[in-house]
């Protein structure tokens, strides 16, 4: 928790706004993803040594079986097939309604439900009671806490055990795929004869059937493990109705281990309570659970804002506007998940939420062909989850998690094929994760977190995590320093600056060999001396850059109304509804000054007002005549597209002094010798106001509606002045161009 605080003190630093994750996937690491700790696999009777066996659960470091391990064969995504086995059905049944389920399963006096969700909300109570004692981070850097990650139903609602469920969303069929009465006999070492399914470009098919023998080993722990019903590492005390050595769900009646015979198929189906009504997973569960959750945090963080995350695909349902205190956002997310599975970027996909809620008659109506409508398609898919926020209210959504996988094409652009041809070439990472951010943008207007960042991501192990390659930087794309060129194609090379000679450097932020590094000597990490400046050393590694690194409204006056940005075209179209009520009170904030000390910007601009800004990023806008004047070529030879300059105007701006970076202090190097905004080569086109532009930021002022008129439309249409940058071989002392560049005002987000 120390550790936490220190970070976000970083954070903070950096002006980054942080909502905590309480993340899980398959309920813990030791059950095949991550999250709780590993007492809670003992604390519910299960011994997770047997998992692997009785296929109870797929886990990374014993795949295929623990005897002889291979992990680096795990196939993609297979980790999603623990949604359907009896490990996460039984720990996450548990979790959400063991009272109704298992009452006969007492842990210290309490079901244990009441036992795994008290520890889990005061674990997370703790954390939130440092941050706020930290003193400084409490809603200036953490501004809330979003719901458990991703949750699973389990059990509940399954309406027979002996099929296949079709209501549940979670569980991808791939592999070995048991049915839950399968399942069942496989975790009392009962051998079962299940189906197994591969999936293609177009979806799962069943191709055969696999017989599984555990020879022995069981999912369920032994009594041995407590003396008395009491834990000797943990010292809980078990209830004596809750006998180890079996299945719990066989203790409950559910089925008969001797026969193997479903007893109950819908046992899980009906409230106990009431057994002519079927239980609704996220009313009955997962609501109570969020209530008790969200009231603990407001206890440490009156104003947070709480998220609200429920299943995957699955609209919220209502909750009380007393309990969400009007500080709430919906946080649900997207995956292209054809792309995603198969690593692949197809020519077409398919509306896969419409065919989970139904607007489909057959799946093939679902599909898609070409990129066109596959972009049109997920926008339209993110636009309904956009909309099931108004089930809670008049409140914001953000995508929680969006992203795509690197390792396509069997890691073709790490050069794992083709004699490393193509390594380097991101161009269908780039276009699949354009694809998804552009699902954002357009009358969306949605905000996202993209999945993921991981520091110490490799082309061999990818994120650390069942083989999940989704960082948007990779220590194995660092560049090798040593003389760098520009490479600014639509191609999209991780190495948006790539080496070209032959000297030694060090970093400081981590210990890593260079791709091409044959030797043992590593990189030490003590300076900025092996980037030059800030830019080079943040884009240094990133991976689709130009994808991700897309221009935004960061703070708009009014409502977006529509987002568009054509990475190829470096076109960026912004449309914001301006309402009276959108204009400044009297006794609201005080005219924000632009930091400069010119008073000619300030007699220019006037006493400004509240302004749009926008986020443009250098990656997209560089100026010809910077890049021209370290390339050595003409500016007419690195724009190959002409722009429309009409109502073009030069930005307003200043840039302090520069100096050289001597250490890994982000805030050197600046273009001292150059025209104010000239680091950005920009034309601007508005349908009313003026602009002005701030580093990276594009400030837009318009005329706000006086009480009692109609609101207003305007538009803003930002192009690079003559066209994207195209060129693909200009040489130069780029370390010494991009350390005039930027400083401390560059960045990618």
């Amino acid at each position: 928790m120390d550790y936490t605080v220190r970070v976000l003190r970083k954070c903070k630093e950096y002006g980054f706004r942080v909502y905590m994750d309480p993340h899980q996937d398959i309920w813990s690491r030791f059950s095949g993803g991550d999250g709780a700790p590993y007492w809670t696999l003992p604390a519910c009777g299960i011994d997770p040594r047997g998992f692997t066996a009785t296929q109870a659960a797929v886990v990374h470091c014993e795949y295929p079986n623990a005897a002889e391990a291979d992990p680096a064969s795990l196939p993609a995504m297979i980790w999603s097939t623990n949604y359907g086995r009896l490990a996460s059905q039984t720990l996450f049944t548990l979790f959400f309604a063991g009272r109704d389920f298992a009452p006969k399963c007492l842990i210290d006096g309490v079901n244990i439900q009441d036992f795994l969700q008290s520890h889990y909300i005061n674990a997370v109570g703790q954390l939130a009671d440092r941050i706020r004692d930290a003193g400084d981070l409490l809603d200036e850097c953490v501004i809330g806490w979003d719901s458990l990650n991703e949750p699973f139903e389990g059990f509940c609602g399954y309406s027979n055990l002996n099929t296949y469920p079709s209501e549940q969303t979670s569980t991808l069929k791939k592999g070995t795929f048991p049915t839950p009465a399968q399942s069942l006999r496989l975790g009392m070492g009962q051998a079962q004869t299940v189906d197994h399914w591969s999936f293609g470009s177009f979806g799962p098919k069943k191709d055969g059937t696999v017989t599984i023998d555990p020879q022995g080993y069981k999912m369920w722990a032994e009594s041995d493990i407590e003396e008395d019903g009491v834990h000797a590492v943990w010292g809980w005390k078990r209830d004596p109705g809750w006998k180890l050595g079996s299945c719990l769900w066989a203790l409950h009646g559910v089925w008969d281990v001797e026969s193997g015979y479903v007893i109950l198929p819908d046992y899980f189906k009906f409230s106990p309570s009431d057994t002519d009504r079927e239980v609704v997973f996220l009313e009955d569960y997962w609501r109570p659970h969020w209530l008790a959750f969200s009231a603990r945090i407001r206890k440490s963080h009156s104003e947070a804002i709480l998220f609200v995350a429920p299943p995957v695909f699955a609209p919220p349902p209502h909750i009380p506007e007393d309990e969400l205190k009007g500080r709430c956002c919906y946080s649900t997310h997207y995956y292209d998940g054809l792309t995603l599975i198969t690593r692949h970027w197809h020519w077409f996909n398919a509306d896969a939420l419409g065919v989970l809620r139904g607007k489909y008659k057959s799946p093939m109506q679902a599909v898609k062909f070409g990129e066109q409508a596959i972009r049109k398609s997920l926008q339209e898919q993110l636009g309904v989850l956009k909309n099931d926020a108004k089930i809670l209210g008049s409140y914001p959504t953000i995508i929680g998690e969006i992203g795509i996988p690197y390792d396509m094409d069997e890691k073709k652009a790490y050069g794992f094929t083709d004699n490393g041809k193509y390594k380097g070439d991101y161009s269908n990472q780039q276009k699949a994760l354009d694809a998804s951010l552009n699902a954002a943008d357009g009358p969306n207007g949605l905000n996202y977190t993209i999945w993921t960042y991981c520091p110490d991501n490799s082309h061999v192990w990818g994120d650390g995590w069942n083989l999940e390659d989704l960082s948007i930087w990779s220590q194995d794309d660092l560049r090798v320093k040593e003389r760098c060129r520009i490479s600014m194609a639509d191609s999209s090379s991780a190495a948006l600056l790539k080496p070209s000679g032959a000297t030694d450097s060090s970093v400081t932020l981590a210990t890593v060999p260079g791709d091409e590094v044959t030797d043992s000597k590593q990189q030490s990490v003590t300076t900025l001396g092996a980037w030059e400046n800030a830019y080079d050393f943040l884009t240094d590694g990133a991976r689709a850059l130009k994808a991700f690194c897309r221009p935004y409204p960061s703070a708009t006056v009014g409502i977006p109304k529509d987002i568009q940005f054509d990475i190829h075209k470096a076109v960026f179209k912004l449309t914001v509804r301006v309402r009276p009520q959108d204009a400044l009170r009297p006794d609201g904030l005080e005219p924000q000054r632009l930091s400069s000390s010119s008073e000619t910007t300030l007699n220019v601009l006037g006493k400004e007002e509240l302004a749009t800004e926008i986020y443009i990023p250098l990656v997209h806008y560089a100026s010809d005549k910077i890049v021209a004047q370290f390339s050595g070529q003409e500016p007419s030879n690195i724009s190959a597209e002409s722009a429309d300059s009409s109502r073009a105007s030069t930005p307003v701006g200043t840039a302090p002094s520069s100096r050289k970076p001597s250490s890994l202090d982000l805030s050197s190097s600046w273009l001292s010798s150059s025209e104010p905004g000239s680091m950005l080569s920009l034309s601007v086109q508005v349908s009313e106001g003026r602009w002005a532009v701030e580093d990276q930021t594009l400030k837009w002022w318009y005329p706000i509606p006086s009480p009692g008129e109609n609101e207003r439309e305007y538009t803003i249409t930002v192009r690079r002045a003559g066209g994207a940058i195209k060129t693909t071989d200009v040489r130069g002392d780029i370390c010494n161009l991009w350390e005039l560049l930027c400083g401390n005002s560059c960045s990618v987000m």
